[in-house]
């Protein structure tokens, strides 16, 4: 009886037909996508031979830590430490501090902005300042930014405290120097799936230079669509996969060669702008907002002040939220770790993760503004 359930799993995770329901299915969403990459991940025989234990499939399927948010955990990532889980307790500790870094910057960052971003973004055209647009937009490129990473950092952290090591899923791409290399680290889980599992499929770059520029755009436009059935979503990954082929068309070799200021104003400019097509509720509120950055804003006593939306709490988000979108503030406190160490502990260290578990418990039990972004797309 055991081996014939075991034959049936097997059966029906690669079974085409259930795959199609798993992908399209919009019960349990996300167990439905954890199980769809066991179902792929059981295909790559090389990678990762097919697991036939039903407990260690559950474990998989289960997989709390990044079934919600991410980061999206091929079977063959973790096939060898589901059947022997790495338990240290430096590795636990370590846990404990990725995860509270994470749980800081969902917390004190991403939605200390997200209440300005928010009111900003629901302003009627006739109330939204070109200043205020882009405030707006400022706001939200660090939400998501946090908001995300944060969540994909909490489950990286949770990984390592019960055995499992999860990749890396943002390396500081908002100091990308091109499009191509803000997709190399946004959201790398997702983009590398995309990559193996679209872009190769439909022939990668094997066929002919057109024929790389259509892949790569169709790319992009499906993943739009894996955000949102809706026009603005599939405009952004439209916009994004435009840019992405206009530098593999040449456009990248005159990036390379120009002043850095250019080539990082670019890419956040870019983000900046198609971010609009991904926080507007319609295509029609996009290209208002959109147009209002462009100096069409709106002018007169119906304009709210500035000083509306930036009080000191999201003036210091901003500021650390910048700090720490680059390697900086991470040298910063890992120097500051360095230096305050006695015998093996580094309090410096210790000290600055305590500090941020207590204040965002405080912010927590204060009823701050706590949206889930995630959960629109």
């Amino acid at each position: 009886m055991r081996q014939f359930v075991l034959d049936l799993v097997e059966y029906l995770l690669e079974n085409k037909e259930i795959q199609h329901v798993l992908r399209d299915s919009r019960i349990c969403r996300p167990q439905a996508r954890v199980a769809q990459g066991f179902a792929i991940g059981a295909e790559e025989r090389r990678a990762a031979r097919a697991e036939r234990s039903l407990r260690d499939l559950a474990v998989y399927i289960s997989m709390f830590p990044q079934l919600v948010a991410g980061p999206i955990i091929r079977y063959k990532t973790i096939a060898g430490e589901i059947h022997k889980p790495v338990l240290s307790l430096d590795r636990a500790a370590e846990g404990v501090r990725i995860f509270v870094i994470g749980l800081s910057q969902k917390i004190l960052i991403a939605n200390t902005v997200a209440l300005s971003a928010d009111q900003i973004f629901s302003l009627s055209p006739d109330q939204l300042s070109t200043s205020l647009a882009w405030i707006g937009v400022f706001c939200y490129t660090l939400q998501i930014y946090y908001d995300f990473a944060g969540y994909s950092n909490m489950a990286i952290g949770l990984g390592l405290m019960i055995g499992f090591t999860f990749p890396i899923n943002f390396k500081y791409p908002y100091i990308a120097d091109s499009m191509t290399d803000f997709w190399r680290r946004w959201h790398i889980s997702l983009s590398s799936w995309f990559r193996d599992y679209v872009y190769i499929s439909l022939g990668g770059n094997r066929i002919s230079a057109v024929r790389t520029y259509l892949n790569l755009w169709i790319v992009f436009l499906l993943c739009g669509l894996w955000h949102g059935a809706a026009w603005n979503f599939v405009v952004w990954g439209a916009a994004h996969g435009a840019l992405l082929v206009f530098e593999r068309a040449g456009f990248g070799k005159v990036l390379a060669r120009s002043p850095p200021v250019f080539r990082h104003g670019y890419v956040l400019l870019a983000v900046m702008m198609t971010w609009v097509l991904f926080r507007a509720d319609n295509l029609g509120a996009a290209m208002h907002y959109l147009a209002a950055m462009g100096g069409a804003g709106a002018e007169g006593e119906g304009v709210p002040a500035i000083h509306r939306f930036l009080g000191v709490n999201v003036l210091a988000a901003g500021a650390a939220g910048i700090l720490g979108a680059g390697p900086l503030g991470a040298r910063l406190g890992g120097r500051l770790g360095e230096l305050l160490t006695a015998g093996s502990v580094r309090v410096g260290e210790l000290a600055a993760v305590t500090a941020l578990f207590a204040l965002v418990t405080l912010s927590l039990a204060g009823g701050a503004y706590n949206p889930f972004i995630y959960f629109r797309f």
